[in-house]
């Protein structure tokens, strides 16, 4: 009798063809199917392979509130662009939490226990379950950011979440989830005009500028409504910032200390006069500036409208008028009192959801999808894949530079941010936007193997992303010309930049895409690598000369 062979692994190669009959994974396949209604366009494959659904959590942890958002995202690939981008054309809510209040046991600490029952409780309400979970960002900000186990929750609530929930933190990430979820972004685009997003959470204020829908710079300084809170007249919570506003507005409190209506709007209002400042002031003063988590902004020009986000930004915006013991219900009023006589240098727009902001734009705004031209040499080896740093090389490949300027600019990059090509597994990121002719791609082909040539050597893997549509012919120059038998993956659509960290999922099928879930990792003030300026603690200023810092025109666009 013959003997019974095993059966093989199932992979993405069992597909090339066309072959999707119905069947079951066994948990070690190399890849995932799309599920979604296309409605009458249900068997055309066409259809199916330009269009993917995805189902997105947003899990914000701030200094004031948590809350959890899960939606549903509908991405297609366009269809007036030779490359091969897919965008999002749709997101519907599936479920949002209420927003419950941060727990922490400590100054020092965030409960875990009790941040993981109300991130539970959000799954159950909504009946989805982790593994249900396709994409997604959990994101600490503000003061949950400060605390010394933010890191260590951070990871914990993104591996319990879903296989392909991130954790990120960080006040660029923030603000631009900000600008997206409030609708400013949206709005913007609308009224192809520039729009300002400030989003007052707990701890911090998050600035946006968006141009016709594109953000342009995003800023974040040390102002938010939660920094003091009380209870039955009682100091219970006060921040090292809050603190320090309470002794310049001339009313010094403890933890314990009596406190009253009168003693919050006084620090309300100094606050307030700073964020004023902030704003609309070019020649800012020390107090204000010292502020700033980020680069000081200047371009505040040509505003059509102003947009307020967040826990307080909801009382600014008129959502909210409960007062739940801290700074923010004062902060509010007295910030809408200005920007309703226009303080801020433009009108007050109407926010879609203020409180929500940053979920909503966490469960939305964080993921984009590959082109279907990918090359991909071994998708079980090289996905999934978690945390991969972007290094985008300072060299423009529409000038058709020589294949030794773009292996210098590679090389250079990895010396900026002190990384080793051998011994560190990164991104190399490249904006192709010209005439895909063989002789440039394959001058980016020699660039990358002579700068990667110990990398090759040592037989470990290449991860390149390109937002052209010229990954499959890149591969396979580098596969059959240049002979690297390395393992490769190399994906098109994808736009990235310097500070970006990505996470890959497995290649989704009918599409031949893989989700790229883009996060920011700051847990620390003293962030590696070549970083623009990123911090998450404000240290008071000593002095009150005055001074001003401004970004140069170039840096506009690497925030």
């Amino acid at each position: 009798m013959p003997k019974e062979k095993k059966p093989t692994r199932h992979t993405v190669d069992d597909h090339m063809f066309g072959d999707f009959y119905a069947h079951d994974h066994d948990g070690d396949a190399d890849h995932d199917h799309d599920d979604i209604d296309p409605g009458p366009l249900e068997d055309n494959p066409i259809w199916l392979r330009d269009n993917v659904a995805l189902t997105s959590v947003g899990i914000d942890i701030g200094s004031s509130g948590t809350q959890v958002i899960f939606s549903t995202i509908h991405l297609q690939r366009k269809a007036d662009s030779h490359a091969s981008r897919y965008v999002i054309v749709d997101r519907q809510t599936a479920y949002a939490s209420e927003v419950k209040f941060t727990p922490f046991l400590s100054e020092n600490e965030i409960d875990a226990a009790a941040l993981g029952q109300i991130i539970d409780a959000a799954y159950a309400d909504a009946a989805i379950l982790p593994r249900d979970i396709d994409t997604g960002v959990v994101i600490l900000t503000g003061e949950a950011l400060r605390r010394d186990n933010a890191e260590a929750i951070a990871g914990v609530v993104a591996a319990r979440g879903g296989d392909f929930l991130t954790a990120t933190a960080g006040n660029h990430m923030e603000a631009m989830l900000a600008a997206f979820g409030s609708g400013a972004a949206k709005e913007s685009f609308d009224r192809q005009a520039r729009i300002l997003n400030v989003d007052i959470g707990g701890g911090t204020t998050k600035l946006a500028l968006v141009d016709r829908g594109a953000i342009v710079w995003t800023a974040a300084l040390h102002i938010g409504g939660r920094l003091i809170a009380s209870e039955a007249n009682r100091v219970t919570r006060i921040e090292a910032t809050g603190a320090y506003f309470s002794r310049e507005a001339g009313v010094s409190l403890n933890l314990g200390d009596p406190i009253s209506a009168d003693q919050m709007r006084t620090v309300a209002t100094h606050m307030a006069d700073l964020l004023t400042k902030a704003i609309t002031s070019r020649d800012l003063p020390k107090d204000v500036s010292a502020l700033f988590l980020t680069e000081i902004p200047t371009d505040f020009a040509d505003l059509t409208g102003v947009v307020f986000s967040g826990g307080v930004g909801a009382y600014v915006s008129g959502q909210e008028d409960r007062d739940f013991g801290d700074l923010g219900f004062h902060l509010g009023a007295l910030l809408r009192t200005r920007a309703l006589a226009g303080d801020f240098g433009a009108p007050m727009l109407a926010s879609g959801s203020a409180i929500r902001a940053t979920a909503l734009g966490a469960s939305e705004y964080s993921v984009q999808l590959s082109g279907q031209t990918s090359t991909i040499t071994a998708p079980g080896r090289c996905l999934p894949r978690r945390s991969l740093q972007v290094l985008k090389p300072a060299i423009d490949l529409a000038d058709s530079p020589e294949s030794t300027e773009i292996a210098d600019a590679i090389q250079a990059h990895f010396e900026a941010f002190d990384l080793d090509p051998v011994q560190h597994e990164v991104v190399l990121a490249f904006e192709f936007q010209t005439v895909p002719e063989y002789a440039r791609i394959r001058a980016l082909a020699d660039g990358i193997q002579a700068a990667l040539s110990g990398r090759i050597a040592a037989g470990q893997g290449l991860y390149v992303m390109i937002d052209g549509d010229i990954a499959q012919t890149l591969g396979g120059i580098l596969r059959e010309d240049l002979g690297v038998e390395n393992d490769l993956l190399i994906l098109d659509g994808i736009s990235l930049r310097d500070f970006d960290y990505i996470d890959l999922g497995k290649i989704r099928l009918p599409s031949f895409t893989v989700p790229v879930t883009v996060k920011s990792l700051l847990f620390s003030d003293d962030p590696r690598g070549a970083r623009r300026q990123d911090r998450i603690q404000f240290s008071p200023p000593t002095g009150s000369d005055h001074h001003h810092h401004s970004l140069p025109k170039s840096d506009y666009n690497d925030i």
